[in-house]
């Protein structure tokens, strides 16, 4: 039997896993000859409802609005999944697959014999937005410096590197390195879509099952379809399926901290009179005016989008409900409105710096993006500032 592949029986029960590499033609030839020689009750693919009809519909990109995506707090989510698309089509342009073809020719394989498909992958946006919400500043900095590290790679990757993905050595180095880099994002990305595949696996129709999975999932897979047989596990999926809340003591923080720097600025003119509260209420304009600014400039954002930034910057940093990213971007969506080639070019030209500078709707998440990071330092930074002029009154 094939390394790529996993056959298991439980009690006249038959799962067949396929592990494959995205975008891989030996993956796409294993995918046919698995379906038609195991003639399956069902073919599970790794894919959520969205993502399959994204693969199936390529051009979906021009439905896009991205004022809507900012209003609905998406603009990261987006940005992510941009970058891992394009790093995929990148990749597979080497190799001449695109992304996800071994998942199109199990479904059209699954349609010549007349069998089932289901899709059995968690959506992306949950987990994304898992990934995100579950990681400190410091992990969600590292996951922002991988995702754009990854996209702007010009590192070739040859179809021997490719093919090398389906080995489990390969393998489980890359995910070894993944926990100890990125712990969080391991456990949502890898170890919870395990549970989330095999629950959902197990639960397909009929007793002859073929799985279509990313190879790395193979062990974590096997491991959860045998917790599910021995009944050691329960297939309920809901606590990994939502968005974690916000906790109360974060939304509390969220006030908590603009209510003490007005506090502090009110206690410098109270004990240090006009000259010490004005210069604590300047710190705290400029940090924060000068670095959203600057951030909207290197996004190369429109001259009114980064005075909006600047002028707006003091503003939402107080202000827990609002930030700058969200009003610098819709401000320059709608100065310099996308047009339909910025749609049709979106992954391509999320693949390198130039692009994410050429296309209207990646510089709107680059302005997004970079006022938003440039508006963080500046809070931090004149707070630091304000704290040690408040020090120097006593």
């Amino acid at each position: 039997m094939s390394q790529t592949q996993e056959i298991l029986n439980f009690n006249g029960k038959t799962i067949t896993l396929v592990g494959t590499a995205h975008i891989s033609e030996e993956s796409v030839q294993e995918v046919k000859a698995t379906i038609l020689e195991k003639k399956p009750d069902c073919v599970a693919i790794e894919l959520d409802e969205k993502r399959c009809e994204s693969i199936k519909n390529p051009n979906s990109w021009r439905e896009l609005d991205i004022v809507k995506v900012l209003k609905k707090k998406q603009g990261f989510l987006l940005l992510a999944n941009l970058i891992l698309a394009s790093f995929q089509k990148k990749m597979g342009s080497n190799v001449g697959v695109k992304p996800g073809d071994e998942m199109i020719a199990a479904m059209n394989t699954a349609e010549e014999i007349n069998v089932p498909v289901v899709m059995v992958d968690r959506p992306i946006q949950v987990t994304l937005r898992r990934a995100w919400a579950l990681n400190n500043f410091s992990g969600k900095m590292k996951l922002l410096t991988l995702l754009l590290g990854s996209a702007f790679s010009k590192e070739e990757v040859s179809h021997d590197e490719i093919e090398g993905l389906k080995n489990r050595s390969e393998m489980d180095t890359m995910m070894q390195d993944l926990s100890q880099y990125l712990p969080k994002v391991k456990q949502v990305l890898i170890d919870e879509r395990d549970q989330y595949l095999a629950s959902h696996i197990w639960q397909a129709q009929g007793n002859n099952i073929v799985a279509i999975l990313g190879a790395g999932h193979l062990p974590g897979v096997k491991a959860w379809l045998e917790k599910f047989a021995n009944q050691n596990e329960s297939t309920d999926t809901t606590e990994i399926s939502q968005i974690p809340a916000t906790k109360p003591a974060a939304k509390i923080t969220g006030w908590i901290i603009p209510a003490i720097i007005i506090a502090m600025i009110g206690v410098g003119f109270y004990f240090g009179g006009k000259d010490a509260g004005s210069k604590m209420a300047l710190s705290w304009i400029i940090w924060n005016s000068a670095l959203a600014g600057i951030g909207a400039l290197i996004a190369a954002a429109h001259p009114i989008t980064i005075l909006v930034s600047a002028v707006g910057s003091p503003i939402t940093s107080l202000c827990p409900l609002i930030g700058v990213g969200f009003v610098a971007g819709i401000v320059q969506a709608m100065i310099c409105k996308p047009k339909v080639k910025d749609m049709e070019t979106l992954t391509e030209d999320a693949s390198s710096v130039k692009g994410f500078y050429k296309n209207r709707i990646l510089r709107v998440l680059l302005v997004f993006l970079f006022s938003s990071i440039g508006s963080s330092l500046g809070a931090v930074i004149s707070g630091a500032d304000i704290i040690a002029k408040i020090s120097s009154l006593f």
